[in-house]
C-alpha cells in the first residue's frame, strides 16, 4: 500500500510548514548540502520525508539567511508593486541608493546584492500609497502573505453618503467575488477619511467595499503592515527593516 502523500511531504515543503525557510530557499540549501534528515544529508530534490523525521540545517544555510534583507518602501502613485505591466514601472526601481531616506538608522550598508531576489511581500494598487514591504527572506514573504492574519490598515479619503446600515456591512457583512470577507475594524477619522484594518487582501477590496455602501474612494494609504509603521518614511523614500522590528 503507497503511503499517503500528506504523510511524507517533499523535504523543501516540509521545511517550509515548519518556518525553517521557504520552499524555495528548502531547495536551494538542499542541493547545497546543507540538510540532514535523522542525521544524514538529503541533497536530491523532491526526496519525502516522515513528518517526524529530525530536520537539522547547516550554520552556512543560516549564516546565508541572517544576510537578507527586509526593505520598507513608501509607494507612490502611479508605479506598480509587482512586476511592471501595462507600460508603468514597478515600485522596485525607487529601491537605489539615492533615493535611501536620510532616517534609516538601521545601521546597514547598501549592497547591491540586496537587490537579488527582493520580492513584494503583498500588494497595492497602482493609484495607491503607502507601506510596500520588500524581501529577500522567505520566512517573512510567507508570514505576511500566506494566510498568517497580518493585519494592515489604511486611511482611506471618501466621497458620496454612506448608506444607513454601511459601517455595520463594512465591518462585517460583505461578499466579493462570493467569497465572505473577514471582519474588519473601520471608524471614521474625520469626517471624510476613513480607517480600516484588514486581515486579508483581496483585489481592489477597499474600493470595492466602500462602492457597495454608496462611497467612492479618492486616496488610498497603508500606514501599517502587523506591528511595522509607515511613519515618517516620505514618499518615494525607502529604509532597511531594523534588526529590533517585526511584523
Amino acid at each position: 500500500m503507497t503511503a499517503d502523500p500528506d504523510d511524507r511531504p517533499r523535504l523543501s515543503k516540509r521545511m517550509g510548514e515548519l518556518g525553517l525557510c521557504s520552499r524555495r530557499e528548502a531547495e536551494t540549501w538542499i542541493v547545497n548540502g546543507w540538510v540532514k534528515v535523522d542525521g544524514q544529508i538529503v541533497d536530491t530534490l523532491g526526496t519525502r520525508v516522515d513528518r517526524a523525521a529530525r530536520i537539522e540545517v547547516d550554520r552556512r544555510a543560516r549564516e546565508q539567511q541572517a544576510d537578507f534583507v527586509t526593505i520598507l518602501l513608501n509607494k507612490p502613485i502611479g508605479y506598480v508593486s509587482g512586476q511592471a505591466e501595462d507600460g508603468y514601472e514597478p515600485a522596485t526601481v525607487l529601491i537605489r541608493p539615492e533615493n535611501r531616506w536620510s532616517g534609516d538608522d538601521s545601521g546597514r550598508r547598501f549592497d547591491p546584492a540586496h537587490l537579488i531576489g527582493l520580492a513584494p511581500a503583498g500588494r497595492l494598487d497602482i493609484d495607491s500609497t503607502g507601506l510596500m514591504v520588500y524581501t529577500q527572506d522567505g520566512r517573512v514573504a510567507k508570514h505576511l502573505i500566506g494566510g498568517n492574519d497580518v493585519e494592515k490598515e489604511y486611511l482611506v479619503r471618501v466621497e458620496g453618503v454612506l448608506a444607513p446600515d454601511g459601517m455595520a456591512r463594512l465591518r462585517y457583512g460583505l461578499t466579493l467575488d462570493g467569497v465572505k470577507l473577514k471582519p474588519a475594524q473601520v471608524a471614521w477619522q474625520n469626517e471624510d477619511q476613513l480607517r480600516f484594518g484588514l486581515r486579508e487582501g483581496r483585489k481592489r477590496q477597499i474600493r470595492r467595499m466602500c462602492e457597495i455602501v454608496g462611497l467612492k474612494v479618492t486616496g488610498l494609504k497603508r500606514i501599517r503592515t502587523g506591528r511595522v509603521l509607515l511613519g515618517a518614511l516620505p514618499p518615494g523614500k525607502w529604509r532597511y527593516l531594523r534588526a529590533d522590528e517585526g511584523f
